[in-house]
């Protein structure tokens, strides 16, 4: 599927508003799918015919070095090939954030989705594309929705859309559902301390 390539500033929608490329999907909590609990999805692609993204927070115990040992050098932490969705796991995307200053459209190799978040062609040489790059992030797998069936699940309340920032993609952060409603203020922000299990509540 070719990306859409968005080169508008910012870093994506505003909560609930429509998800676009360069924006999250953070799962409801009461989203007990277990594909998707707790997840915060990148989208890379949202077009009437579907869309498409990543899981940011599922890390494999399947390294880099494993499968792609010419990319861990430039890998973030933790160098994990993370599970980006259900559909098609042997397909392997990945992202990357680009250095301040460098432009993606002029390094082979590298799309840009928003900002500075960009497509890594993993085809490519890596010495090229590494001076560019601040950090990237491998996916096995993504996920995916047919026309119409993510804003049904939106709609249906499984889906808070909220801003992307560049340091999601590549940070090294295990709590990550929790941060990224927590900076969003209230009444979002209380989503945070949602217990995983209600029977703690």
């Amino acid at each position: 599927m070719e990306p859409v390539v968005d080169d508008r500033s910012g870093s994506g929608n505003s909560s609930g508003s429509e998800p676009a490329p360069g924006s999250l999907l953070v799962a409801a909590p009461g989203l007990l799918d277990p594909n998707f609990l707790r997840t915060v999805i990148f989208m890379i692609e949202h077009r009437e015919r579907g869309s498409l993204g990543v899981v940011l927070n599922r890390p494999s115990e399947v390294t880099v070095r494993d499968v792609l040992p010419a990319w861990a050098a430039l890998s973030a932490e933790p160098r994990s090939v993370f599970v980006g969705g259900p559909v098609e796991g042997e397909t392997a995307l990945c992202l990357g954030a680009v250095r301040t200053g460098h432009d993606p459209a002029a390094v082979e190799g590298l799309v840009r989705v928003r900002g500075p978040i960009v497509l890594v062609d993993l085809d490519t040489d890596p010495a090229v594309i590494a001076p560019s790059l601040r950090g990237m992030r491998v996916f096995a797998g993504y996920s995916g929705w047919d026309a119409g069936q993510l804003a049904g699940e939106i709609e249906r309340g499984d889906w808070i859309v909220v801003p992307a920032l560049p340091d999601d993609v590549i940070s090294e952060n295990d709590a990550l559902w929790g941060h990224v409603l927590r900076r969003q203020g209230m009444p979002l922000s209380l989503l945070a301390t949602y217990p995983a299990d209600v029977r703690h509540n």
